[in-house]
């Protein structure tokens, strides 16, 4: 990503382009990474009752061909997790912590009838953009995990929300058994 300065000191983010810096794994797969930006909305049903409903951002295709989450090409120059906040700034106008690895998948892309290696992050967003490098070619929807599953059209992309799903209700667990403990265990 480069920063440019106008002349009257605005600056504007633009994403990368070109492969000339692109990452292959050893059979020749380009690898991609990408995140889940995800957040908590808490809704106060009273004064001591709070919910926390988890929520997630989706994008639209360039291409304009249904939602997805944000990825894009692991670059030499760059760490796996530099790359993963990277390309979500790029498309997604968000920041945020990049969390451990939820897994890689290998599939087939549609365009170029050749095999990724793609790996996908959790990303705990801090900070929601106004302005970001791909604003006018793309749209960021914020919705449940079940509602981007649905919409999402890339089933390994369905597969890395399942597994960050799983992870964060298991933290949730631990996290409340930790608060009260189990008289009857």
């Amino acid at each position: 990503m480069v920063a440019l300065v106008s002349p009257d000191n605005m600056v504007a983010l633009v994403s990368r382009t070109g492969r000339h810096l692109q990452r292959y794994d050893i059979r020749g797969r380009r690898q991609v990474v990408g995140c889940i930006p995800y957040r908590y909305n808490t809704t106060k049903k009273s004064a001591l009752d709070n919910t926390e409903e988890l929520e997630v951002l989706v994008i639209s295709s360039q291409k304009g061909k249904g939602m997805l989450f944000p990825k894009g090409g692991w670059e030499t120059d760059e760490s796996i997790t530099e790359a993963a906040s990277r390309e979500t700034l790029e498309e997604a106008g968000v920041k945020g912590i990049v969390q451990s690895e939820l897994g890689s998948w290998s599939f087939k892309s549609k365009t170029y009838d050749t095999f990724y290696e793609g790996y996908m992050f959790p990303l705990l967003v801090k900070e929601q953009l106004e302005y970001w490098p791909e604003k006018n070619f793309r749209q960021r929807v914020w919705m449940s995990a079940r509602e981007a599953r649905e919409v999402c059209q890339h089933w390994w992309m369905k597969e890395a929300l399942d597994v960050l799903v799983g992870r964060l209700s298991l933290q949730k667990k631990q996290q409340i058994e930790e608060v009260i403990p189990c008289s009857a265990c």
